[in-house]
């Protein structure tokens, strides 16, 4: 049965516990949002799932309920009796961080992935804030494997995945991110929908990888939009030097933020015919 609001305060109070928040718990409760969330997962029996940050295992009981083999990550400690107690061994539990420092995931985690001996994987997450950054870069830059993902994450972060050249939002993470997927908004979250309520607005995306990115080196392409998006307030010309060659339609004049994705690719000379 679907965990209800006062079924997680229960299982919060049976056990002595509060949502901690340095660990960025807000436990999402609406029924409409994790059916959307699953709807858009388009799970099969059998596929692997990453979840990050399951708390007291409202939506893994549903990925396990479709089949999923999940490798749940739960970075605090305390929940584990409610995870085992909701779960038992329908799932694989990891307690510990799911990131190793901020550049890369934990490989106590990816072992347990591999275990699955899957090719593939899909990360289904309501995200910690403060994880979703560098969890979503770390995949797609490290980790191939991982070809699909419905994460529940800030909107603000939302708005920077999906942000088009020109707007305040667009910037390093949202360009490398639509280079390596196809991103698309499933819908968004009113604080409400969780407990505790946070003091913002939530977003649901779906990402689904490239059969290739639209840049050769992801890596390369990640470290030049830092350097240029670091002054992004500059013009190119004063970034790279009035000497440097510039694709066609790109002029010394114009400032990072307004340059489409392929003209970036381009710039970084890694763009894929």
């Amino acid at each position: 049965m679907a965990q209800t609001l006062n079924d997680i305060k229960r299982l919060l109070a049976d056990h002595g516990l509060h949502p901690k928040k340095k660990f960025g718990q807000n436990f999402l409760h609406d029924g409409n949002h994790m059916a959307r969330i699953m709807e858009a997962a388009a799970l099969s029996p059998g596929d692997v799932v990453l979840e990050v940050g399951p708390g007291t295992g409202a939506l893994t009981e549903r990925l396990a309920d479709a089949g999923a083999r999940v490798v749940a990550v739960e970075i605090d400690r305390d929940m584990e009796p409610i995870l085992r107690g909701r779960l038992g061994d329908r799932v694989t539990l990891h307690l510990g961080d799911a990131l190793d420092g901020k550049h890369a995931i934990s490989p106590e985690a990816l072992a347990l992935l591999e275990q699955h001996h899957a090719e593939r994987f899909k990360l289904i997450a309501n995200l910690p804030y403060h994880i979703a950054s560098p969890l979503l870069a770390n995949l797609a830059l490290d980790h191939p494997a991982m070809t699909h993902a419905v994460v529940m994450i800030q909107k603000e972060v939302a708005d920077r995945l999906t942000a088009p050249p020109g707007t305040k939002a667009y910037g390093p993470l949202g360009i490398l991110l639509q280079a390596v997927f196809e991103i698309r908004r499933v819908g968004v979250l009113k604080p409400g929908c969780f407990y505790p309520p946070p003091s913002i607005d939530s977003a649901v995306v779906a990402l689904h990888r490239r059969a290739a990115p639209l840049c050769d080196d992801p890596h390369a392409f990640s470290a030049m939009l830092h350097t240029l998006f670091s002054k992004r307030r500059k013009q190119l010309g004063a970034i790279l030097g009035r000497d440097a060659e510039l694709p066609a339609g790109v002029e010394p004049t114009m400032r990072p933020e307004v340059l489409s994705l392929d003209q970036l690719c381009e710039l970084a000379g890694l763009r894929r015919v």
